[in-house]
């Protein structure tokens, strides 16, 4: 099986967000199987979905069910 993979440049345009902030993402463990070629760039499958921003509601509300469970 062939995995397919997108630049953080094309995650970016596909989340709305830039491509620092992708990379930013990566270098946190953010993105699930985010991986790093050659110490420089990365690639990221192509249905993994956008990481929740930790800033909004949602994110808090999403870490209270998790602590709670």
């Amino acid at each position: 099986m062939i995995m397919e993979y997108m630049t953080p440049k094309q995650a970016g345009e596909l989340w709305g967000i830039t491509d620092r902030r992708v990379q930013a993402l990566c270098l946190n463990g953010r993105i699930k199987g985010a991986e790093r070629l050659g110490g420089k760039m990365w690639v990221i499958p192509k249905d993994t979905p956008k990481p929740i921003d930790g800033r909004t509601k949602a994110a808090k509300t999403q870490k209270i069910i998790k602590a709670e469970i």
